[in-house]
């Protein structure tokens, strides 16, 4: 007998009282070895393809890419939807990985995967069509057809296959048969692998099925997918082993009265974690969005007045360029019973108490709440100085014009700070029809050979000079 952390993974001949490798207290589960090496025996089915006699021995780093072309080696996603999903990914689809997709329940996790396998087995650019066989564990297939029917997703392949069942040896005996292009399994705390301890969602069982669809997709390259539940903290159910053992890891985001969903790798083994995709949850199934700022500003009023506290900021996540509304509201009160949504607690405390101590903002005595837009998450510090500046709005009671956007780190003496694709964020202030862009001092010069088309860019030092430059002719 053996003990295994159901945290972590990590396995022990002896019980502790907590687990050696992730310290966590009460996690240590006794399971037989004989179950472990009854997995290895099954892992010999048949439908693992054997290697050839050449790859089994070790290969020289220079002919493992031989005669391939990195160009046409992903499996490519066509369309607006499939360029967004392939931008996550890191430019497509890889032969033989095995993703992991996690989210909170109703986010759209099992919508995001039917839209990608219809799309994949249509081929488009991949060589025309080819089966995809898409494995339910919590509904009948009866059930999927009518969720494709009901959101209108307009699915006319004749290669995708529906099929229910929580059995991974009876799973990876019918994707032999129709050998897919992909295979897609919603979700891996309902399947089970017969001989294995414990019961479907157990640490055995996600373990080891998701070992067994690994080395199914690593010996026949066919792509797998993974639906994964979460936990009330926001981690993948199960235990955290199953994050090291796929090659990547996406989550898909969004707030549940928000009809907006955000696509973010949090790893990859073939492409960047940088990556951000943006989605719109619509009638007919998820809708890539085009110009993702769109939905991030609210629509230009032209009462000033009630512009008070708003204020728009430039983030960068990846490759992608973001203009997000920052509001703040500053009223009399005890400072204790504000609230703040979108960024750190800690950040919006320092950013007020600089206020306070550098720029000389009397705001002790004010409850101030600071709201993000569209449920986003924002941790780029270059949004620092458009939450000053939102405060400073309302508290001053003075608007701040809707053509201004603000780019900057605030430090501890209220100077601003240069960030990261100066050039890049202001480029995209100035496309979207922007009249000014407030930065540091030290960045505008190196901004000063743009082409901004009539766009102001206008340096300050420091929140003294921001709240002069904004504010001193309102």
């Amino acid at each position: 007998m053996i003990w295994v952390c159901s945290t972590c993974g990590n396995s022990s001949s002896q019980w502790w009282g907590s687990c050696k490798s992730c310290e966590a207290m009460g996690t240590m589960t006794q399971t037989s070895v004989s179950q472990t090496e009854f997995v290895e025996d099954k892992s010999r089915k048949s439908w693992i393809v054997p290697r050839k006699t050449d790859e089994l021995g070790p290969q020289r780093l220079t002919d493992v890419n031989k005669g391939v072309n990195q160009l046409t080696w992903r499996i490519p996603l066509s369309g607006v939807f499939g360029a967004e999903v392939s931008r996550v990914l890191g430019g497509g689809l890889v032969p033989g990985c095995l993703v992991l997709v996690g989210g909170d329940p109703g986010v759209g996790k099992s919508t995001l995967l039917l839209q990608i396998a219809a799309m994949v087995a249509q081929g488009g650019d991949s060589g025309g069509p080819a089966p995809v066989l898409y494995i339910s564990g919590e509904e009948s297939v009866e059930q999927i057809g009518n969720r494709a029917d009901r959101m209108g997703m307009g699915i006319g392949t004749e290669e995708l296959f529906l099929y229910s069942s929580t059995d991974i040896e009876d799973i990876l005996e019918k994707a032999q048969l129709l050998s897919p292009r992909a295979l897609i399994i919603d979700s891996i705390q309902t399947m089970y692998l017969k001989g294995v301890s414990g019961s479907a969602g157990g640490i055995m069982q996600v373990n080891e099925c998701t070992s067994t669809l690994l080395r199914y997709a690593k010996s026949t390259d066919v792509p797998v997918f993974l639906i994964g539940h979460v936990t009330k903290t926001g981690e993948i159910a199960g235990p955290r082993v199953l994050e090291h053992i796929v090659d990547v890891v996406l989550y898909m985001e969004g707030e549940r009265y928000s009809s907006h969903r955000f696509l973010r790798s949090v790893k990859n083994r073939f492409g960047s974690t940088d990556e951000l995709g943006v989605f719109e949850m619509s009638q007919s199934g998820l809708q890539a969005v085009s110009n993702p700022s769109e939905i991030f500003l609210s629509e230009q009023q032209l009462d000033f007045d009630v512009l008070a506290g708003l204020a728009i900021a430039v983030i960068v996540d990846g490759s992608r360029t973001f203009l997000i509304e920052i509001q703040a509201l500053c009223t009399p009160g005890m400072p204790v019973s504000g609230s703040v949504t979108g960024i750190p607690q800690s950040r919006f405390n320092m950013i007020t108490r600089v206020l306070m101590k550098q720029a000389g903002l009397k705001l002790q005595d004010n409850v101030i709440f600071v709201n993000v837009v569209s449920g986003v998450k924002l941790t780029d510090t270059a949004g620092d100085l458009a939450i000053a500046a939102a405060i400073c709005s309302s508290f001053l009671e003075s608007p701040i014009p809707n053509d201004v956007a603000f780019i900057g780190e605030i430090g501890l003496g209220g100077e601003l700070r240069g960030v990261s694709r100066m050039e890049k964020r202001v480029n995209a202030v100035s496309k979207l029809g922007y009249r000014k862009c407030i930065v540091p001092k030290s960045a505008e010069k190196s901004l000063a050979s743009l082409d901004l088309g009539g766009m102001k860019v206008l340096g300050c030092k420091n929140l003294k000079e921001v709240i002069n430059t904004v504010f001193g002719s309102n």
